[in-house]
């Protein structure tokens, strides 16, 4: 059996450049003080650290995605919150397969067809092991994608319903 290495998507450095001007709620960003819980950033996929300058900035994850591949997700263009720095920074790790992977944590795989609609999703609670915790998320990876028409997933924070990152199709 070949192992399927799944990556997680930042939100791309050239697509912040324009946020961090004005969002995709037509807002001009402000900026958020330190959250002492280390707030999810959705530029390099690590929680924030003290001392961190952040920006609240709204994001709607399928938008250019599907405008590059000439499809219309309706009513599936979605806008949210994210936390992102205030300037570029190094992005993520990419050693770092499955962030935001805190143990017991409650994940939605939300599943995106090619047009760009939702096909599905599962609710994943995240084991108190991190090795399991990362395993439990590609399993879940893993049977999204098992289905043809999947053509990205998208990992959402449970209590606050927020977009974290995106998993395209391997």
């Amino acid at each position: 059996m070949t192992t399927v290495r799944y990556q997680a998507s930042a939100i791309p450095a050239h697509v912040l450049d324009a946020l961090r001007a004005r969002d995709d709620a037509g807002a001009v960003p402000r900026p958020h003080p330190h959250d002492a819980n280390g707030s999810p950033l959705r530029c390099c996929l690590r929680r924030a650290r003290a001392g961190e300058r952040l920006l609240l900035l709204s994001y709607a994850p399928l938008r250019r995605w599907a405008a590059e591949k000439g499809v219309d997700p309706g009513a599936y263009d979605e806008v949210g919150p994210v936390f992102v720095h205030t300037d570029r920074c190094e992005g993520p790790d990419p050693a770092i397969a499955h962030p935001f992977a805190e143990t017991g944590a409650l994940r939605v795989l939300r599943r995106y067809s090619g047009a760009g609609w939702i096909t599905g999703g599962e609710l994943v609670r995240l084991p108190q092991d991190p090795g399991r915790a990362r395993a439990t998320v590609d399993r879940a990876l893993h049977t999204a994608f098992a289905d043809p028409q999947v053509a990205r997933v998208h990992i959402r924070a449970v209590e606050y319903g927020c977009f974290l990152y995106e998993v395209p199709r391997p």
